[in-house]
């Protein structure tokens, strides 16, 4: 990695141990035959993922995946899912309000990883700041929730750095950092100043002429540029004695007579010449640095900050799970440590997607039944072509999954005993 990243190594987080046989084994066969994430023609589309997202972050899309993809074998952690799902199907209230501030969460992830990787840009600590200000909304939500506990604890506790983001970048910032005009004003003085003689220059000049004239007492004097004496104090002949008298001739330095003008300068207006014509870069300069120091302010807290990004993740799963299941009619399935398997009224999810998108018949419902104790559990399945074999073969696969990986299921009522192995070939 050091190597590949030229020394930018990415934000690892510490190891985590695998139980073993801790999800779902899945064979590449039946993994694409069951289509889960991807469909036999290629594509998302007609995928299960497909058929079942409702995910409304980047995160919790990701987190789905990854979950169809690798199931749980963990009777607890899938019952903790199933209860969070069944709370958030109970109360559509509070799971609406959850979506509706999930939508505004951006990929705190992907920008975290670009920061950390150094080929982030201010609009990366923006999104940053709205993940973190949306973590504490929804933290909010779920106070009064039973449910998501630990996920509502992981996104409080950075309030001061939402605070230094709030002051510190302009709600609308630029992809570049080099692009400027991210810091906020009267965020760092300096930057103020500077970014004031860039852009307000004649009139910083301007405030000089005047303040000079209240000096000195000569109504006529001026503030010029050429391109041989930059910026010089000019007076009429007339004044001359007086600017070359004490005490002004202290603080105005002699430069130039001509036959009818004197021309003079002043530390002061030397200072600010070259202040005047170093000002973008200087402005440059120092956004740069502020940007270098949120950075460095926004990764210190990484691990916090990837610990909200994923209760945003996990909240948003269950939430959009329980929105399906809530919209679709699908049932809790009881998940247990038995070699029961009882499905009834079971549909396939992609097929029955299909049909309604269609405006055709709807799915028939069917059961499925493998709990005899003193056979073996096993049906033989038979009828012509396009009967619906594969799709009965791969309708309750796909049940199994969905249960484990802590979703309702497309059914009236299912018993799963624990899966530990997934065989769903077909053709």
């Amino acid at each position: 990695l050091d190597q590949t990243q030229r020394g930018k190594l990415p934000l690892l987080r510490p190891p985590v141990r695998e139980v073993e046989n801790g999800t779902m084994a899945i064979d590449a066969a039946t993994r694409r035959n069951l289509e889960i994430t991807e469909a036999l023609s290629g594509g998302r589309d007609s995928s299960l993922l497909a058929a079942i997202d409702r995910t409304v972050t980047a995160g919790g899309a990701r987190m789905l995946e990854r979950r169809l993809s690798a199931p749980s074998c963990d009777l607890h952690l899938i019952a903790d899912r199933l209860a969070t799902v069944r709370y958030l199907v109970e109360y559509a209230g509070q799971r609406e309000a959850l979506r509706t501030a999930l939508r505004r969460v951006p990929d705190m992830d992907r920008a975290l990883s670009r920061l950390a990787l150094d080929r982030g840009g201010p609009r990366d600590i923006a999104a940053v700041r709205a993940g973190l200000m949306q973590a504490e909304v929804l933290a909010e939500i779920l106070m009064s929730a039973p449910v998501l506990k630990e996920a509502a604890a992981a996104m409080r506790g950075q309030v001061a750095l939402i605070r230094l983001l709030e002051d510190a970048l302009v709600q609308d910032a630029p992809l570049l950092a080099r692009d400027g005009g991210f810091v906020q004003l009267g965020y760092l003085s300096e930057l103020d100043e500077t970014r004031a003689l860039r852009d307000e220059g004649r009139a910083v000049i301007a405030r000089m002429q005047t303040a000079f004239i209240e000096q000195t007492g000569v109504q006529s004097l001026k503030i010029k540029h050429n391109n041989v004496l930059g910026y010089f104090i000019e007076t009429t002949a007339t004044h001359a004695e007086r600017m070359l008298s004490l005490p002004l001739n202290e603080t105005f330095i002699h430069r130039q007579t001509t036959a009818n003008q004197v021309r003079f300068t002043t530390l002061s207006l030397s200072e600010m010449e070259t202040r005047i014509l170093n000002a973008g870069a200087h402005a440059q300069a120092l956004e740069i640095g502020v940007f270098r120091d949120l950075v460095a302010a926004v990764l210190a807290q990484a691990g916090p900050i990837g610990a909200a990004s994923k209760a945003l993740a996990e909240v948003d799963v269950a939430a959009a799970l329980a929105d399906l299941a809530a919209g679709d009619g699908w049932a809790e399935p009881e998940v247990d440590g038995s070699r029961a398997f009882v499905v009834r009224g079971g549909r396939h999810p992609v097929v029955e997607r299909a049909l309604r998108r269609q405006g055709g018949p709807t799915f028939v419902a069917n059961n499925c039944e493998l709990t005899d104790a003193d056979t073996p559990a096993i049906w033989l399945l038979t009828g012509p072509n396009m009967a619906g074999k594969s799709t009965f073969l791969r309708q309750n696969a796909l049940i199994a999954l969905l249960a484990q990986a802590g979703s309702f299921v497309p059914a009236t009522a299912a018993r799963i005993g624990l899966v530990s192995a997934l065989f769903s070939r077909v053709g």
